[in-house]
């Protein structure tokens, strides 16, 4: 029976790893993968999907205007859907996801960010929260040793930021994974007064 999987986790749990993993497992087995993304994520060029430890592999760009089931229709039969940052897709997309798994009896996977910089849902991960069969957490740690859960925002002076625009694509350089605490205290301690 098929199934709407979402695994999620901070910045920095190997989540694009996984799907690229999972990509390669399903088609050592001889099954087709149809690989999408966002448009949104555009950090590695538009249809390149890239882990942190080198993994990568081609996916189709799905807009937010898009119809995901009508990009499926048109890319063909596949045995599953893996979608990588799937944060990022409309609610109605994740609908249409929704629908292919139940219509189809086609398992999707759908890998991404819970929460944005502030811990607010993205729309996207809440619809796949209210929708998913299997939700998994894909777990790392805090550098005090915590569970991380937080996908803190850095300004260039390694500041954690606390307003701005919900997306605002980065890496290393601009995102750190930290537990509750500690991002609260160093929101504390750069706080004037």
């Amino acid at each position: 029976m098929a199934k709407l999987y979402f695994k999620y986790g901070a910045m920095g749990s190997s989540k694009t790893a996984q799907a690229l993993i999972t990509k390669f497992n399903y088609e050592e087995l001889g099954m087709t993968v149809w690989l999408i993304k966002p448009s949104t994520d555009t950090r590695d060029g538009a249809e390149i999907l890239r882990s942190r430890i080198g993994l990568e592999g081609r996916a189709q760009v799905i807009t937010p205007e898009q119809s995901i089931r009508e990009a499926y229709a048109q890319a063909g039969k596949h045995d599953v859907i893996i979608a990588d940052e799937a944060q990022f897709f409309t609610p109605e997309q994740i609908d249409q996801l929704r629908d292919l798994v139940d219509e189809e009896d086609l398992p999707v996977l759908c890998f991404g960010l819970r929460t944005d910089f502030l811990t607010h849902f993205f729309p996207g991960a809440r619809r796949l929260m209210e929708l998913a069969d299997s939700l998994t957490e894909i777990k790392t740690v805090c550098a005090c040793g915590r569970k991380a859960t937080v996908n803190a925002r850095l300004d260039a002076q390694g500041r954690v930021v606390t307003q701005g625009d919900q997306v605002l694509l980065g890496g290393n350089d601009r995102y750190i994974a930290m537990c509750h605490k500690c991002w609260k205290q160093r929101i504390r301690e750069q706080t004037p007064g």
